[in-house]
């Protein structure tokens, strides 16, 4: 293995500042599923269900196999919101697929031991009352969909705002408030998606009106997303036109009342995991995650859907509101050291191309989950994700270094230190270490493991782990002007309280 080095020299008192991203930059969603209890993605290690235990529940389409039974989860568990606050400023989004099904009881009512005809999945008002709850007790603001299957609509079809508004009562009457969110999820795919039969482009434009004129009586506070558009970038725009595999393109989404939002949203999954290799999307291994072609990926989707919000919505700011590794719960490797290598270098090159909020998918769900579901452990993405929101402030900085086979560098403000600056650097290379010229001294946060697919992750060589059921202090160690090394394979966060760089 070749051991050799280039030098790469830095002035961070000098990086111009590129953009600016929301406070609440790296965010996170929980499932619906999870507030509800129902089948979603079977993590791999899984135990054989129950005859009770066995999905049920599943999108039209889709494996039942693929999928597992979860009770409703426990949002209130002490290390869940542990973990979830020391990530915080964040949004919690609550939604995904099911989203576009639930049921909300009215005050008063018996909650139905089935869903009603058009509605496939119960939520509890004791149940969003806990949601709530758990955003202000992590403060994490709270992002949503609603309902918009059959069961919402009138005698014409029409969607009607009703579940929408119980959703509203219940969150006020918790003394919480929703921060933004979008009519449906993925309306890109509605009829996978719980959508009537035959939606269309017509039929989303007088429900998103319906929805604009909602959200302008009853919360004029919130922010209006849209569309949450995934996967039409995956086919030629002569597919897309042709109304191929069923999708609703992006375009015609926003060609109507779809246009008036206050800031366009999309998914990105780079792949589908190996529950869904045969639904069409490309997948991937273990051997590609450290190269150039999947983590630009990422950007490849950005360009994508940029191009349409420049076309349709000219400066409206750019929201991810779903990306994890792959679709469909993730891969195996997705809960391992080796994903943390796409976990940050997607947070930085979104960044630095005026992405103002990125969700992962999950938070503690499936084998993408930042926790594992079952014992809110933190897995290596969760500590990556800890390091980010200690250091990286919202100034995007040019850290003068092109994105290429290597190193990826990322330059931001460090956060709490006017004038400081944080650098993100990401050797992606398995033999080649990088040396880089640094002339101030500073704090080293060296990411690394045993081995690329671990379970387990190092900082600065000693293994991140919660201590005595607490979130460690995060220590960096002490670096001297002049040149520091990154190893092959390795991630390291350099913080610079004295860049004194203006732009930060």
């Amino acid at each position: 293995m070749s051991t050799m080095s280039k030098v790469v020299r830095l002035d961070p008192g000098r990086m111009p500042r590129v953009s600016t991203v929301d406070e609440r930059y790296q965010s996170y969603n929980v499932e619906m599923l999870e507030v509800t209890g129902g089948s979603f993605w079977k993590p791999y290690a899984s135990r054989a269900a129950t005859p009770a235990e066995r999905a049920v529940d599943t999108p039209a389409g889709m494996d039942p196999a693929a999928y597992e039974h979860r009770p409703p989860k426990d949002l209130g568990d002490r290390r869940l919101r542990m973990l979830a606050a020391a990530l915080a400023p964040a949004y919690v989004r609550v939604s995904g697929t099911w989203a576009n099904s639930v049921y909300l009881p009215d005050a008063g009512d018996r909650v139905p031991d089935a869903p009603p005809a058009g509605f496939t999945v119960v939520l509890t008002r004791e149940q969003w009352a806990g949601v709530v709850d758990f955003s202000r007790a992590v403060g994490a603001p709270l992002v949503t969909s609603f309902a918009i299957s059959a069961g919402t609509r009138d005698a014409r079809g029409v969607w009607t705002a009703d579940q929408a508004e119980r959703v509203l009562d219940v969150t006020r009457e918790h003394g919480g408030d929703i921060a933004a969110a979008e009519l449906m999820n993925e309306p890109t795919i509605a009829a996978m998606s719980g959508a009537p039969a035959g939606y269309d482009g017509e039929a989303y434009d007088r429900d998103f009106a319906v929805f604009r004129d909602f959200v302008r009586r009853r919360a004029p506070g919130m922010l209006v997303l849209g569309p949450g558009s995934v996967a039409d970038n995956l086919l030629p725009e002569r597919a897309l036109d042709a109304g191929a595999a069923g999708l609703i393109p992006t375009r015609r989404l926003l060609a109507g009342a779809g246009a008036d939002v206050d800031a366009f949203s999309y998914h990105h999954y780079g792949a589908a995991s190996a529950r869904c290799a045969g639904i069409g999307m490309p997948t991937t291994s273990p051997a590609d995650a450290l190269g150039e072609e999947w983590l630009s990926r990422t950007s490849e989707t950005l360009a994508y859907y940029r191009r349409i919000r420049d076309e349709l919505v000219p400066g409206k700011r750019l929201w991810v509101t779903e990306t994890a590794q792959a679709a469909c719960g993730g891969d195996r490797w997705a809960a391992t050291f080796i994903d943390s290598f796409r976990y940050l270098d997607q947070l930085g090159r979104l960044a630095k191309d005026d992405v103002d909020v990125v969700m992962h998918n999950t938070l503690a769900a499936s084998d993408y989950g930042l926790l594992d579901e079952r014992t809110n452990e933190p897995r290596p993405n969760y500590w990556a994700a800890l390091v980010w929101s200690r250091l990286m402030g919202t100034t995007v900085l040019d850290g003068g270094v092109p994105v290429g086979p290597g190193l990826h560098l990322y330059a931001h403000s460090l956060r709490g230190r006017p004038g400081g600056v944080a650098l993100l650097a990401i050797n992606t290379s398995r033999d080649d270490a990088v040396d880089l010229d640094v002339p101030i001294a500073g704090e080293r946060f060296e990411l690394s493991a045993d081995e690329l697919e671990s379970a387990s992750i190092r900082l600065n060589g000693a293994e991140l782990r919660l201590d005595r059921d607490e979130v460690p202090v995060l220590t960096g160690a002490r670096t001297d002007p002049g040149t520091t090394t990154i190893a092959p394979s390795t991630i390291v966060f350099l913080a610079l309280p004295d860049a004194r760089n203006p732009s930060a």
